[in-house]
Parts: C-alpha cells; sequence; structure tokens
C-alpha cells in the first residue's frame, strides 16, 4: 500500500504583531469597582485605576459629557495602558479616538481642524431606522444559466419558508451575485433588506444540525423564523460624526444628508477613498441640525465617547485656547488626556505651569496621579508579557530580570525578554536563563549605563560641551 503523504499546513491565526499594550484586557476592577492586584492584564496603580473605573461609569451612564481628565505621572508608569483599560470597558458601542499631541504639527491641515476632527470621532450617534426585511430559511436556490455565454444575464429562484409559510422569489443577476458573495447555501437562515437589497447571513437552521459530522466554531445555529416572510424590524446604526462629516464633504448634497440613515456601507468607502482635508463649517452646521432634528424626533441618539491625547505637553497655547471652548459645546466627548511632564514651559509661550497646561485649563480637569511600580508589581507585569510573547523563562531569570526593572526602568527590563530568548535559541536552549539575561544586558545598555559612559568619553565626541571639571 502506497504511503500516503499529508501537505504541510500552518496555522496563520497567530501570526500577529505583539503591541506593548497587547495584553492589557480591561481596568481589572470588580463589580464594585475596586481594583483587583492583577486582573485584565493589569497590576498595581490600584488608586488610579479605581478612578479611571469611576470615569468609565460615569462614560456608560452619560454624565460626565464635557468633561476632561488628566492622567499624570512618571515616565513608564502605566498612563497609556490605563488609557487602553478604559477603552476596552467602556465597550464596543462608545467611540474611542486616540491622538498623540506631537501628530498636530505633521498633519495637513491647521491645528484646530484636527482637533475638530479627533472630537467629532470621539461622538457617536445611534440612529434607530424602521425597515422591511424578508426574513426565512433557506429551502432551496435554483439559477438557470444561459448556454451561450454572455448571451443572458443569470436568472434564478430562491426558495424561503419559516414556521407558518413558505414562498418562491424570482432573483435577478445582483441578488445571485450576493447570495454567491455570502455562500449562502439551502438551511441557511438569511435577512434581506428590501430597500437596498443587502442580505445577511444569520446563521444555520436547528434542523440540519445534523447534516454533517464536522463543522468549524464559527458556524452558527439560529431557530427558522416564525410568523410573516416580510417584517418591519428596527435597525440601529452607531457611526460617528466624523464619518458623516466626510461622506457630506464628498457629496455636497442635501440628499446625501437626508438619506445618511444608509451611511453604514458607503460611509466606510468614502473614509478610505484617501484624505478629505478640511472640511467646511457650513456642512458641519447642516449634520450638526439633522442630528438635533433626529433627537427630537426620537430616531437618534448622541452617545458622547472618549477622546485621548497623549504627550499633552506637546500642544502649545491655541490648542489649549480651542479646548477650552470645544468642551463647553453641548455635544462634547469626554476627553482624557496624559502627560509625564512636570513644572514646564507651556509650548508656544515664555510661562511655565506645571505639566505645560496653561491654569485655567489645568484647573477643568479631574487629575489621576499614577506612582512607580514596586518590585512585586514589576514581577507580575513581567510574567504577563513573557506569557504573552511566548517566552519561557526560568525563575532565576525572571529574579534577575526583575532586579534589573528595579534598578533601571520596566520598559528597559520588558525590551530585554525578547532579546533574551533570542540569545537562549542561539545556544540552542528550551528556556531562559540567567546567562541570557546577563548576555543581552552587556549587549544593550540602559540609560544610566548609555549617561555614565557618555560622561567618561565625553570629550572624544564632537561637539562636546561638559568640561573636564565637571
Amino acid at each position: 500500500m502506497s504511503e500516503i503523504k499529508l501537505s504541510e499546513m500552518r496555522d496563520l491565526t497567530r501570526i500577529e504583531r505583539i503591541g506593548a499594550h497587547s495584553h492589557i484586557r480591561g481596568l481589572g476592577l470588580d463589580s464594585a469597582l475596586e481594583a483587583r492586584s492583577s486582573s485584565e492584564g493589569m497590576v498595581g496603580q490600584t488608586s488610579a485605576r479605581k478612578a479611571a473605573g469611576v470615569i468609565v461609569k460615569m462614560v456608560q451612564e452619560g454624565k460626565i459629557a464635557g468633561r476632561a481628565v488628566l492622567l499624570a505621572g512618571q515616565p513608564g508608569t502605566g498612563k497609556t495602558a490605563i488609557a487602553m483599560g478604559m477603552a476596552k470597558s467602556i465597550g464596543q458601542e462608545t467611540p474611542f479616538a486616540m491622538l498623540a499631541g506631537s501628530e498636530l504639527f505633521s498633519l495637513e491641515m491647521s491645528k484646530t481642524e484636527a482637533l475638530m476632527q479627533a472630537f467629532r470621532k470621539a461622538i457617536g450617534v445611534r440612529i434607530k431606522e424602521e425597515t422591511e426585511v424578508i426574513e426565512g430559511e433557506v429551502v432551496e436556490i435554483q439559477i438557470d444559466r444561459p448556454a451561450v455565454a454572455g448571451a443572458a444575464s443569470k436568472t434564478g429562484k430562491l426558495t424561503l419558508k419559516t414556521t407558518d409559510m413558505e414562498t418562491v422569489y424570482d432573483l435577478g443577476g445582483k441578488m445571485i451575485e450576493a447570495l454567491g458573495k455570502e455562500k449562502v447555501q439551502s438551511g441557511d437562515v438569511i435577512g434581506i433588506d428590501k430597500a437596498s437589497g443587502k442580505i445577511t447571513k444569520l446563521g444555520r437552521s436547528f434542523s440540519r444540525s445534523r447534516d454533517y459530522d464536522a463543522m468549524g466554531p464559527q458556524t452558527k445555529f439560529v431557530q427558522c423564523p416564525d410568523g410573516e416572510l416580510q417584517k418591519r424590524k428596527e435597525v440601529v446604526h452607531c457611526v460617528t460624526l466624523h464619518e458623516i462629516d466626510v461622506i457630506n464633504s464628498r457629496w455636497q448634497d442635501d440628499c446625501v444628508i437626508a438619506h445618511c440613515l444608509n451611511f453604514r456601507t458607503q460611509g466606510f468607502l468614502a473614509l478610505f477613498t484617501g484624505d478629505t482635508g478640511e472640511i467646511r463649517a457650513e456642512v458641519r452646521e447642516q449634520i450638526d441640525t439633522k442630528v438635533a432634528e433626529w433627537r427630537e424626533e426620537g430616531k437618534a441618539e448622541i452617545i458622547p465617547g472618549v477622546l485621548f491625547i497623549d504627550e499633552v505637553h506637546m500642544l502649545d497655547i491655541e490648542c489649549f485656547s480651542f479646548l477650552n471652548r470645544a468642551l463647553e459645546n453641548d455635544m462634547a466627548p469626554i476627553l482624557v488626556v496624559a502627560t509625564n511632564r512636570g513644572i514646564t514651559s507651556i509650548r508656544g509661550t515664555n510661562y511655565r505651569s506645571p505639566h505645560g497646561i496653561p491654569i485655567d485649563f489645568l484647573d477643568r480637569l479631574l487629575i489621576i496621579s499614577t506612582q512607580p511600580y514596586t518590585g512585586d508589581d514589576i514581577r507580575k507585569i513581567l510574567d504577563i508579557r513573557c506569557q504573552e510573547e511566548d517566552v519561557e523563562m526560568s525563575e532565576d531569570a525572571k529574579v534577575l530580570l526583575t532586579k534589573i526593572g528595579e534598578d533601571t526602568s520596566l520598559r528597559y527590563a520588558i525590551n530585554l525578554i525578547t532579546s533574551a530568548a533570542l540569545a537562549c535559541l542561539k545556544r540552542k536552549g528550551k528556556i531562559v536563563d540567567m546567562e541570557d539575561i546577563s548576555r543581552v544586558y552587556e549587549l544593550f545598555y540602559d540609560v544610566k549605563r548609555s549617561t555614565q559612559y557618555l560622561m567618561e568619553y565625553q570629550s572624544q565626541y564632537m561637539f562636546s560641551e561638559v568640561g573636564t571639571g565637571e
């Protein structure tokens, strides 16, 4: 009997980029908003996480719109991690936009326009729309293909049923193409939007659950719909004001604004067609007026989201002045800013202020302070990062790496994890040991040793400004 050779298969699901905060799953709080010592990727910073949890609760209840929060602390104390945890805790529907203060000075638009677009990205609109849909289980799909290629378009019939009735629908070319794109087959439960013709695959009927011995984990089973095939349903779209701005800036037409209930499909196409540049104030005014009408009629609901600005000390006095005014708007989101600066100059002025933020703007902020991590916290974080980066490390190596993190910085210790794993692989070891940590510690300098080296050999560098007696 000839041997059957199985083709080699690679699992591509694990190929992903591991980021600095990819291990963050939330704020790690219990139902009483008390911070667990280590949960959802968050370690330590219990008071800061509790304060962030209160902010998240207020966001979810819509009670903090138009306010601002400052995350202030030393470098490497988890400010961005807390902001990421807030984003994960808030949920899918609440918009969360991130922006670095330095980005504003590299965009091809004015600073205030970039800030306004960031604000609009963080304001969600939940739009309710009544539409007629056809929902049923697919009994049979018959497609009649022409005998001669190109002679005529394909036609067919679709048989749908509910628990009460069964109907046959005639199909055109576009509907046949849509059914093929969604890979609809007999036994699937589908929904068809009568206005747009969009087909949504809801799942597979429970009556067909025994058709196959094995099915993928993504297979979802649903009950066969009951009642009439044609129903009126309330569809809810959740989008941001910026998405509506982009659509209407491309098509300056009142009918687009009137029909932008259907922008879920066309809106994202507009977003991917390129940079819109600055959006005219008249367009935004029309959109705000239309959204206000929808609110009055009960068709729409405003969802104030969160705008997170990192490196807020990089903003200049003009940006702070704009933020002061923007926070007083009726539809302002929750502004969360972060900085690691102490008392420093406000950009664009000669004045010095705490965190490089003007006093009048600083007075509006709820300030959350982060503290340096303890040795135990560093050890727990390193354990989480080793697990995230799939690195197996011995207990002695973790103790040494924790000590390095205490003497230098947490970021430096985290950077050594993957480097030590490569050093271990080089010597054909399976578990990262102390010698691998020592090896990469000698190869890569931390800030203290690099500064010490510079001070020692400063005279050999160009433009030396440190005298021999200093």
